[in-house]
């Protein structure tokens, strides 16, 4: 598989990737995003990976909506990172590998 980013912290399979393109992590399809202690944990020791791959695919900054708590801020941009990355490297739910890079497809 393309190499996964270290705050992916669970291997990824094909049906994974599909699923988390279908739903986003919200629909359960990748827990450890939407999982307070988790993303928050993950956070800690790659936000700055995390946020730097968001700004790099989207160019742009982003903020999670007024009010949101601490945990639910880990949450919000783990989230986007995970999807942002399956939404670039969709066609491994394909099981078509034909080598693209990060962003590509973002």
């Amino acid at each position: 598989m393309n190499n996964q980013p270290e705050w992916i912290t669970q291997d990824l399979t094909p049906y994974d990737i599909a699923a988390i393109n279908q739903g986003g992590c919200a629909s359960g399809a990748y827990m450890p995003a939407v999982t307070y202690y988790d993303a928050s944990q993950t956070m800690a020791e790659h936000g700055d990976d995390v946020l730097d791959y968001i700004d790099e695919c989207m160019g742009e900054d982003v903020s999670p909506p007024p009010g949101t708590s601490w945990s639910g801020i880990a949450v919000y941009y783990l989230s986007l990172a995970v999807e942002l990355w399956c939404s670039a490297n969709e066609y491994l739910a394909d099981w078509d590998n034909d080598n693209r890079e990060d962003c590509d497809a973002a």
